[in-house]
C-alpha cells in the first residue's frame, strides 16, 4: 500500500493479502450454520406460526426469503474475495471516501441494535438457567439486568480477542448446537404425541388474500433477517482462499441452515399448542414451562452459545469496521466493538422483542428499506459501471478516482435518501402501504436505478485493467 492517508486507513481495514487468507469452505459454511442456529432465527418461524401460518407455510417463507438475500450476498461478497478489503472500504467505491461513512453508520446502527436485541435474550437465557438451580433468583431485584450485562460483558471479550477467535467459536459450535436442537425438537415432540399432531395444525388464514397480506411483510422480514449481513459480507470474504470457497460455503450454509433451525422452531412452538393450547413464540419462555430441569438445562446453554456465536460475527464485526471508518487513526476494531456494546443497550431491545409483530413487521421490514438502497447503490456501482474493477490503493487516498466531490459522491447520497423515502413513505401514506411491505425490495430498485441515471450524467467511469491478485 502506498500514499495512504491515515485518514483512511490503519490495520484493521488494510487489504487482507492473499497468504494470510485461510478461510475455505468449511468456515463460511460452518460460519452460516453458526449463524443462523440462534434465538431469533426460532423466532422468525414461531414468529410466523404466531401470526396465524402453518408450518409448511412457514418453512416456505423463510426458504423463498434466504434465497432471495443470497443473491446480494454473493455479489457483494466477491469484492471481499477479489481485494481482501472490508465492507466500509469496499463501500468508498460508490460513496466516495468520507461518503462512505454514510452507509456505513447505517449498517453499524442497525447492527448495534441487533447486538442489544441478542444480548438481552442470552441475558435471559442465563437468568432462566440460574432460576433452575436457585429458584429464589426470581425475587432478586434487577437479577434480569445482572445476567444481561454479564453476557454483554462476555461478548465484549470474546470480539476484544479478535476475528481468529470468531473463526474458531463458529467452526467448533456450529455441529454442536445443530445436534442440541434436534435434542430438542426430538424430546419436545415426543411430549406432545409425535410429529404428527404437531405439524397437522392447519393456518388460521381463510383466504387467499388474507393471507398474503401477511405473506408479503414477512417475506420482507425474511429478507431484512440477513439485508445486513449482505451489505458486510466482505468483511468476511476478505478472508477468503477463493472466490470459489466462498461462494459455494455461503450457497451451502446458509438456505440450509436457516430452513433446518426454521423448522425446529416452527415445530416446537406447533408443539407448544398441543401442551400449552397456545403458540409460545420466545423460546426462553417455553422452556421456562418445562418441569425437567435437565432438558430446560441443556436447551438453554445451547441457547447461549448460538446466541454468543451470532452476535459477535453477525453482530459486532461489521460495526466495529463501520466505526473504526470515521476515524481510523483513533478508533481500532477493538474500540469500535465497545462502541457498538454501548450503543446496543442504549436502543432498548426489550422493546424490540415486545412482541411478534414489534419483531417481525417492525423492526425487521422497518431497517430493510434503509439497506436495500445501500445494497442497490453498491451493486449497481460495482458489477454494472465498474464490472468487478476498483484501484485498490485510491480506496485509502484523497484526490483519488473516489474523491468525487469533497470525498462525496452525492449522486449516491441522492439515490440513497430517494430509496430510502420511497420504501418507507407507506408508513405515511396509508394506500401506499405496499410501499412499505416490500421496502427491501423498493428500497434497492430505486435507489440502484436512480443511481444508474444520476451516474450517467458524470464523468465516464475509467476502465480499469482486472487487479492481478485477484481470487
Amino acid at each position: 500500500m502506498s500514499q495512504h492517508d491515515l485518514s483512511l486507513y490503519n490495520a484493521d481495514l488494510a487489504p487482507i493479502p492473499m497468504e494470510r487468507r485461510s478461510w475455505g469452505l468449511y468456515n463460511y459454511a460452518s460460519l452460516w450454520v453458526a449463524m443462523s442456529v440462534c434465538i431469533p432465527t426460532y423466532m422468525l418461524a414461531s414468529g410466523l406460526i404466531a401470526g396465524g401460518m402453518s408450518w409448511w407455510q412457514a418453512i416456505g417463507t423463510i426458504l423463498l426469503g434466504n434465497l432471495i438475500i443470497l443473491v446480494p450476498m454473493l455479489l457483494n461478497a466477491h469484492a471481499g474475495a477479489k481485494y481482501g478489503i472490508p465492507f466500509p472500504v469496499f463501500v468508498r467505491a460508490s460513496f466516495g471516501v468520507r461518503g462512505a461513512n454514510i452507509p456505513a453508520v447505517l449498517r453499524a446502527l442497525v447492527a448495534c441494535g441487533w447486538f442489544g436485541i441478542q444480548t438481552w435474550i442470552g441475558g435471559q437465557a442465563i437468568y432462566s438457567m440460574l432460576r433452575i438451580f436457585w429458584p429464589g433468583a426470581a425475587h432478586m431485584p434487577g437479577g434480569v439486568w445482572v445476567c444481561f450485562f454479564a453476557f454483554w460483558a462476555l461478548n465484549l471479550a470474546v470480539i476484544w480477542r479478535g476475528i481468529e477467535t470468531i473463526k474458531f467459536l463458529e467452526g467448533i459450535g456450529a455441529p454442536f448446537m445443530l445436534g442440541i436442537g434436534l435434542l430438542l425438537l426430538s424430546w419436545i415432540t415426543r411430549q406432545a404425541g409425535g410429529m404428527g399432531p404437531v405439524l397437522s395444525t392447519p393456518g388460521k388464514f381463510h383466504s387467499g388474500g388474507e393471507f398474503f397480506r401477511f405473506f408479503i411483510p414477512s417475506l420482507t422480514g425474511m429478507v431484512g433477517f440477513w439485508a445486513t449481513v449482505a451489505l458486510n459480507i466482505p468483511d468476511f470474504t476478505r478472508y477468503a482462499k477463493s472466490q470459489k470457497a466462498q461462494m459455494l460455503g455461503q450457497a451451502l450454509g446458509l438456505p440450509m441452515a436457516m430452513t433446518l433451525y426454521a423448522f425446529i422452531g416452527v415445530a416446537v412452538t406447533s408443539a407448544s399448542v398441543v401442551l400449552f393450547g397456545e403458540a409460545i413464540w420466545d423460546p426462553v419462555q417455553l422452556l421456562g414451562r418445562f418441569h425437567h430441569p435437565a432438558v430446560a438445562l441443556i436447551a438453554l446453554v445451547a441457547l447461549m452459545l448460538a446466541t454468543l456465536n451470532t452476535n459477535v460475527a453477525a453482530n459486532v464485526v461489521s460495526p466495529s469496521n463501520d466505526f473504526s471508518n470515521l476515524n481510523p487513526r483513533l478508533i481500532s476494531f477493538r474500540t469500535g466493538g465497545l462502541i457498538t456494546g454501548v450503543v446496543g443497550v442504549c436502543m432498548m431491545p426489550w422493546k424490540l422483542l415486545s412482541d411478534f409483530s414489534a419483531y417481525i413487521f417492525g423492526w425487521l421490514v422497518g431497517y430493510s428499506g434503509l439497506l436495500g438502497p445501500v445494497a442497490g447503490v453498491m451493486i449497481a456501482d460495482y458489477f454494472i459501471l465498474r464490472r468487478t474493477r476498483l484501484k485498490l490503493d485510491d480506496l485509502y487516498m484523497r484526490d483519488g478516482a473516489y474523491e468525487y466531490d469533497g470525498g462525496v459522491n452525492w449522486r449516491a447520497v441522492i439515490a440513497l435518501v430517494l430509496g430510502i423515502a420511497v420504501a418507507l413513505l407507506g408508513l405515511v401514506v396509508a394506500p401506499l402501504r405496499f410501499l412499505y411491505d416490500y421496502a427491501w425490495f423498493v428500497g434497492f430498485a430505486v435507489a440502484g436505478g436512480i443511481y444508474l441515471l444520476l451516474m450517467q450524467r458524470s464523468p465516464a467511469v475509467e476502465e480499469l485493467p482486472e487487479w492481478e491478485g485477484e481470487a
